[in-house]
């Protein structure tokens, strides 16, 4: 859904001034069920209409791995978790207002994140004794005293939806299905939601079934003039558009995997070449295969491989006869990926592969996210293979980070790694649609016509002739006239590429690739310092990379509005670094780098630099919360 930033926003249904509005600046709902509710499609309808309305906002899905896991089961329970602004946000929130629990399991899974005073709207049709003895519960945490702490509202979803839907003549359990759009209209009502969007959404949705169309919009509607008229619900809450927060242009929420896809689409559009993607499905990459997958129509080649190896075999090949080559997988697809990776160092073909990282190790933790691969991206192939590494902050900075990964395979002929991660891949933020002439132009030139005179005066085409300014050799689509050429994993002769075993040979081309690495033209990092101008900066500066850009910004923010001086900065590109990192770093006395793994980048950055950088690591399939994260900054700031 789009909206246009710099104007007024309404909501299409005025609530009459029956019942007091409260205005705030921010909230966090938290939708939480069984994995068969349909949570993440509530939590996204609640997230489209609030983007349409002029929010900020930042969303954090959290699903179970099974498949379907048992129903009512705690491994079972689904959540969709969104913060919604009339300001600046960058984070899905540390912990929701509002949490709507669909059963017990969900509320005995969710509870420990609601802070003392939260409102929680429970489904009271599903706290049957089993139910709760399924996950612990030896008395019902509605009647015994737990909860006194919490604004608790019960509400009978299933009754009231079988109840608004009997015109429809649908049975019990097929109605009781419509509960979440029951939900997700009181939610809607409560804070002054639109609601059309929502509609058309469902009768677009079950197009082919009318009868379920329609009774899915009872249900949302009776959800809405529920919370209207109950004497339950007194009070209703209005957060105002972000009206500040946006340049003008037109916004649409999309997620991170969806705007990696975007990215892709546009590179290849601006690159004017074939797109090509090879792939094998993995949590949670396999989003950007189905996506690119509706883009024939711009030149995209989609091929569904039987496995990990045959995925990126295929995009090494559409690289060398010409298109640009994508592969998406995760972690585990990465290890199986790296050989053919390594034999595109050594092929020196552009070729963009794309990890959305998950918790491992092996499978791991497939649907919760990690920032484990880095060393991995940076090593993990033998011999000398380096590969530039690059790293998205935020779910809309996907795409950016897609067409830059596409500039650096181009334009420096080398396999690109792009780390993304869980969280990055299915939350979702307010993004700004560039226009056409804001995309760079990533047009290459082929090579035509030999570019080499042998002694005795032949004009012959040496594939490994390199450019002097980036050291790329040129790129020959294959049967072009005159240009024929062999190229492989076995090392080559410099320029003419011929096979070698020469020793002088394989040190300069293992050399010379490095070279090009190094060589890559990135931007310098930026410092955001308050202070530094007039010589009284931070002595702390916290370096992130990746998903942490959120949450480490957030938590920054609340250190300096307590009146403390840190300084951040964060890193996009990590193979090769920024020239004056090294420069930045040393003007700190501290530098801590919070981190999703076991400390990998600072593992890089004092071996680089040889700066004493300090860990802050958290490994639980989670993102970090900002205010755990702000009172480690201010404990390293105290002890100075």
């Amino acid at each position: 859904m789009l909206v246009q930033a710099g104007l007024s926003a309404e909501t299409e249904t005025e609530v009459p001034p029956t019942k007091e509005v409260r205005r705030l600046d921010r909230v966090v709902i938290r939708f939480a069920g069984d994995s068969g509710d349909g949570m993440q499609l509530t939590g996204d309808r609640f997230t489209s209409e609030t983007a349409s309305f002029g929010n900020d906002l930042s969303t954090l899905p959290n699903f179970p791995a099974e498949i379907r896991a048992p129903a009512g089961t705690l491994p079972g329970v689904s959540s969709f978790q969104l913060h919604f602004a009339d300001h600046d946000i960058l984070t899905p929130g540390d912990a929701p207002n509002v949490l709507v629990a669909m059963n017990p399991a969900a509320l005995k899974a969710n509870l420990p994140d609601v802070p003392r005073g939260a409102e929680i709207i429970v489904n009271t049709d599903e706290f049957t004794k089993r139910a709760l003895a399924k996950v612990g519960y030896r008395t019902s945490p509605l009647d015994d005293g737990s909860l006194d702490g919490y604004s608790v509202h019960p509400v009978p979803l299933g009754t009231l939806t079988v109840e608004a839907l009997k015109e429809f003549g649908l049975s019990r359990k097929d109605a009781d299905r419509s509960k979440n759009m029951f939900a997700l209209g009181l939610l809607s009502w409560m804070y002054h939601r639109p609601t059309e969007g929502t509609e058309a959404f469902l009768g677009s949705k079950f197009a082919k079934k009318p009868d379920i169309a329609r009774a899915n919009i009872a249900a949302f509607r009776a959800g809405w003039n529920f919370g209207e008229t109950t004497e339950d619900f007194a009070v209703s809450y209005e957060v105002a558009p972000a009206a500040q927060t946006f340049p003008p242009g037109t916004y649409r929420s999309i997620s991170g995997n969806l705007a990696l896809s975007y990215g892709l689409v546009a590179a290849g559009q601006r690159a004017e070449l074939p797109l090509f993607l090879g792939s094998y499905p993995i949590t949670p990459a396999s989003d950007i295969l189905h996506e690119l997958s509706k883009h024939k129509n711009f030149g995209v080649r989609t091929f569904q491989a039987e496995d990990e190896i045959a995925g990126i075999g295929a995009a090494l090949g559409a690289a060398f006869g010409g298109s640009l080559g994508v592969t998406t997988t995760s972690g585990p697809g990465i290890a199986l990926k790296s050989e053919t990776i390594g034999l595109a160092v050594s092929a020196e073909l552009p070729l963009l592969v794309i990890d959305i990282q998950r918790g491992g190790p092996s499978t791991g933790l497939p649907t919760k996210t990690e920032q484990a691969d880095l060393l991995q991206a940076m090593f993990g192939r033998n011999g000398e293979a380096p590969v530039p590494v690059i790293a998205p902050a935020t779910p809309s900075d996907c795409f950016t980070a897609a067409l830059d990964a596409a500039r650096i395979a181009l334009t420096y002929r080398t396999p690109v790694l792009l780390l993304s991660d869980g969280y990055l891949a299915n939350g979702s933020e307010p993004w700004r649609i560039p226009e056409t002439d804001e995309l760079p132009d990533l047009r290459v030139q082929f090579a035509s016509q030999p570019n080499h005179t042998l002694e005795d005066g032949t004009e012959v085409f040496w594939p490994y002739k390199r450019d002097e300014h980036t050291l790329a050799r040129p790129w020959a689509v294959p049967g072009t006239p005159g240009l024929e050429h062999r190229i492989g994993g076995i090392e080559k002769a410099d320029g003419s590429g011929n096979i070698s075993y020469d020793p002088a040979n394989h040190d300069f081309m293992v050399r010379i690739r490095q070279s090009k690495i190094d060589g890559i033209d990135v931007p310098d990092i930026e410092v955001d310092n308050p202070g530094a101008a007039e010589g009284d900066g931070a002595k702390l500066l916290v370096l992130g990379w990746g998903s942490t850009y959120g949450p480490i910004t957030a938590a920054v923010r609340r250190v300096r509005a307590a009146g403390q001086r840190v300084a951040q900065a964060h890193l996009r590109h990590l193979n090769p670094f920024p020239a004056n990192l090294g420069e930045v770093l040393t003007a700190f006395d501290k530098v801590i780098i919070p981190e999703m793994n076991l400390g990998q980048l600072a593992m890089l950055i004092r071996a680089t630099y040889l700066v004493d950088a300090h860990s802050y690591t958290q490994v639980n399939g989670m993102p970090f919360k900002a205010e755990p994260l702000a009172h480690a900054l201010k404990e390293a700031l105290h002890h100075g």
